[in-house]
């Protein structure tokens, strides 16, 4: 069990870092007009846009650092995170691309997002590399 737990907290950093390259990416393009390899922007408009970019870049930034710095408040952060992350993917899917994004992407997302949340909560894994107490 700790070694799927291990490939678990594994698969968190990795998808943060690729979240962070994502985020980065997708700022340059809004910025620039440039693609960096292919068209980011998903026609969202400019605000919301913006604000897709920044919660990749601040989540992926924020756990690549605290799970690099074995941070005891980033299991409680990425719950905060995930929320919002939760709340930007409901308005994008219902508000702005019902036809392109169906129910079951939209409830994987969530999905991941609440076994993440209790994962980095409970783990013995977790609970041991951010030293959280049996309390939380």
């Amino acid at each position: 069990m700790k070694t799927i737990q291990q490939v678990y907290m594994a698969f968190l950093f990795l998808t943060a870092v690729t979240l962070l390259i994502w985020g980065l990416a997708g700022f340059f393009e809004y910025f620039t007009g440039i693609a960096p390899l292919y068209t980011l922007q998903n026609g969202y408009p400019a605000a919301l846009q913006f604000l897709h970019w920044l919660f990749l870049t601040v989540f992926g930034l924020v756990f690549t650092i605290g799970y690099a710095k074995k941070w005891r408040h980033l299991p409680w952060v990425t719950v905060m995170l995930f929320s919002n992350g939760a709340l930007l993917c409901t308005i994008e899917t219902i508000d702005f691309n019902p036809d392109n994004w169906g129910l079951i992407p939209y409830l994987t997302e969530m999905t991941v997002y609440v076994i993440s949340s209790v994962f980095l909560l409970i783990s013995p894994v977790s609970k041991a590399r951010f030293k959280l107490s049996s309390d939380g």
